[in-house]
């Protein structure tokens, strides 16, 4: 693993924090979802997976998932495509290349995943819109959080309600990192994800 990702560091695809500063605040994610939510996933997506965190090491400690990396960028990809198949899981890694707002119109993909993670992959409005789609009904969805939450109502619930979510919690497993949940209530409308751009262009909230 963190060969791995030493790797993708240094092409580019991680931030330029310590690999494992990186690793443990994949972890965390895992901690998050077992600790606080209280449950093993059968099907996750990371959005944004970029060079591998936290898609790899969610695959990694949920060796039974099926887990799907999504990303936009093809030299992304195409590294995780060839790193993920040396990961000891008994559900192969996929790596899909693409658009989330159209990926989410995918009928393969729309609504069938317990758990959506998202490291650093847009703004709340974006990530809630894209993230939603992903997502079954009773489904989570983990975001990381800013070191400073003091920029105040980031995850509002009238907005939320617009793609079927509902903010739970803002936690911090020992004090490092920041991860908000929250649960997805009801079927999204078919209207979203709306078209390519659109989502950042014009926020739901």
């Amino acid at each position: 693993m963190h060969r791995v990702l030493e790797r993708a560091s240094a092409l580019g695809f991680l931030g330029e924090a310590p690999v494992d500063d990186q690793i443990d605040h994949a972890l965390g994610f895992v901690a998050v979802v077992e600790e606080s939510i209280g449950i093993q996933p059968r099907a996750v997506v990371d959005l944004g997976s970029g060079g591998g965190l936290p898609g790899l090491v969610v695959a990694s400690c949920w060796p039974d998932a099926r887990v799907v990396l999504v990303d936009a960028n093809e030299r992304r990809t195409r590294f995780l495509a060839e790193v993920s198949g040396t990961f000891r899981t008994r559900s192969p890694v996929e790596v899909i290349r693409g658009r989330t707002e159209v990926l989410g119109h995918d009928a393969r993909l729309r609504e069938r995943f317990d758990l959506v993670t998202s490291r650093s992959f847009g703004r709340p409005a974006v990530t809630a819109e894209n993230g939603s789609c992903f997502l079954e009904v009773e489904g989570w969805l983990v975001v990381s959080e800013p070191p400073d939450d003091s920029s105040g109502d980031r995850w509002p619930a009238t907005g939320l309600s617009v793609v079927g979510l509902t903010p739970v919690e803002t936690t911090r497993p020992e004090g490092r990192f920041g991860y908000q949940t929250l649960r997805k209530s009801e079927p999204l409308s078919e209207r979203y994800p709306r078209r390519v751009g659109i989502p950042a262009k014009r926020p739901i909230f």
